[in-house]
């Protein structure tokens, strides 16, 4: 397929393997997907193992009443920045790492926040897969690296194909994986007292609020800032809220929940052989799957990252698919080696360090709207501006800021600190002009002085 180019030349598109999914472009409208297809992939990425083990770990150390409390702080601090920025991400049709040039952190800047939230996406996969591969391994027996490739590739030959394949896999997953769930938890506490599970104390060292709720919030964090990943694929904006509402709820008060009594049950954090263990050869298949569901956000919200970090940097257009590839190898070997044994410390770093990045996305596109202009101008043509800032270097100094004041003040909740604190601080010194860009920047620029491919020049994602 031809790139058609705004100046109206053609030049054959480069081969690569799989589909490059409107990397640095806008996604068409008669390329996004419907209400039930999008339902389906917010759905699934409730579904994961990991989202029990984090349940049991609060219910180690929690009420079932202050676990449900430390849930819901979480759940709503997530729909806020989930929905916000979603929305910007659905009116626009696109990824978190070009939306950042034009809502607050300028060309440059937002090859900054590319770095962080591809490093941070592709710790996440280490993670999902370190999960997976020991719970396997100690259910079937075999070395936990070994299932860690195994996973690793699987998910990575899925994500090289985009966002259509994706959805499709979804459609298979997210019934089967809570189908066998529900069977294996209702078969675990049938013989048990519920509402004894709900009365008991914590079995564990007492976990407060605060850390509980970070944890939450502060895990997923990295999801809800890179979200117009996914709804640049909406059709409307109501689509968004109902479909990431409907993921809080059954992840946060379904699994999460469960977790907990399983926690109490057990009376420790490693809960995964239950699912495991009642549902033998087949339960293994559903869950290696559905953590192929949840990993092939991470690899593919990475891809898009290190795509615009390039271009930015090295001025050098990388298809999508050949960096899917290297970085399932990257996020495969990460999990091989251990990266889990790092768990909290990494939730911890992404609970203070990502929240700020989404506090100016929103602070910039809803209240202040100093750049967005652009973004205005080109929406019903969907094509990219021809111009960005280059700097806006007063956002990199609340992004400072703000990680400061959720990483080092004791009081509330660090996560919500930092949000709030890069919200604030973005919304007062805008609307002041004290936020300004410096420098300009062209897309023709970046592409070597050719002009830039249209929104509609880039290898489909499909529609369903």
């Amino acid at each position: 397929m031809a790139s058609a180019h705004r100046a109206g030349a053609t030049a054959p598109e480069a081969k690569s393997i799989g589909s490059d999914d409107y990397s640095l472009s806008r996604v068409p409208r008669d390329k996004r997907f419907g209400f039930w297809s999008m339902l389906l992939q917010w759905l699934a990425q409730s579904g994961s193992i990991s989202q029990f083990t984090l349940g049991a770990t609060i219910g180690v150390g929690m009420t079932f009443g202050d676990a449900f409390l430390a849930f819901t702080l979480g759940a709503v601090i997530l729909e806020i920045v989930i929905f916000a920025i979603g929305l910007a991400g659905m009116r626009e049709g696109l990824a978190t790492p070009m939306l950042t040039r034009w809502t607050g952190f300028g060309r440059n800047g937002s090859a900054l926040v590319s770095f962080v939230i591809a490093v941070s996406l592709v710790g996440w996969f280490g993670v999902q897969n370190t999960i997976f591969g020991n719970s396997v391994s100690a259910l079937v027996g075999g070395p936990s690296w070994m299932w860690c490739v195994i996973a690793g590739i699987a998910i990575t030959a899925l994500v090289i194909f985009g966002f259509t394949y994706m959805a499709l896999f979804a459609k298979i997953v997210t019934p089967l994986f809570f189908g066998m769930v529900a069977w294996s938890i209702i078969t675990t506490l049938n013989d048990h007292s519920i509402s004894e599970l709900i009365s008991s104390p914590p079995p564990g060292e007492a976990i407060p609020l605060a850390v509980a709720a970070t944890a939450i919030a502060g895990g997923y964090m990295t999801g809800a800032i890179v979200s117009p990943e996914m709804t640049r694929y909406n059709r409307k904006g109501s689509h968004v809220f109902v479909q990431s509402a409907s993921s809080m709820i059954l992840s946060e008060y379904i699994v999460g929940m469960v977790g907990v009594l399983l926690g109490h049950l057990v009376k420790s954090s490693d809960v995964s052989h239950i699912v495991l263990s009642t549902s033998g050869a087949f339960g293994v298949m559903v869950v290696l799957m559905s953590t192929a569901k949840i990993n092939d956000w991470n690899l593919y919200g990475s891809s898009l990252g290190v795509v615009n970090f390039f271009q930015v940097v090295f001025r050098k257009r990388l298809h999508r698919g050949v960096v899917t590839v290297v970085l399932g190898i990257a996020g495969t070997l990460l999990s091989a080696v251990g990266i889990m044994t790092h768990f909290t410390e990494f939730l911890s770093l992404l609970g203070v360090m990502i929240p700020p990045i989404g506090g100016i996305i929103v602070a910039e596109y809803w209240v202040v709207k100093r750049m967005r202009k652009p973004l205005d101008d080109t929406r019903e043509a969907e094509t990219l501006p021809p111009t960005s800032p280059t700097w806006v270097p007063m956002s990199l100094v609340i992004w400072v800021v703000a990680f400061c004041v959720g990483k080092f003040y004791d009081g509330g909740i660090p996560a919500l600190n930092s949000l709030a604190t890069a919200f604030l601080l973005y919304c007062a010194l805008g609307l002041l002009g004290w936020v300004k860009p410096y420098g300009t920047s062209t897309l023709d620029d970046e592409n070597g002085g050719s002009p830039a491919p249209a929104a509609r020049a880039t290898t489909p994602a499909g529609a369903a």
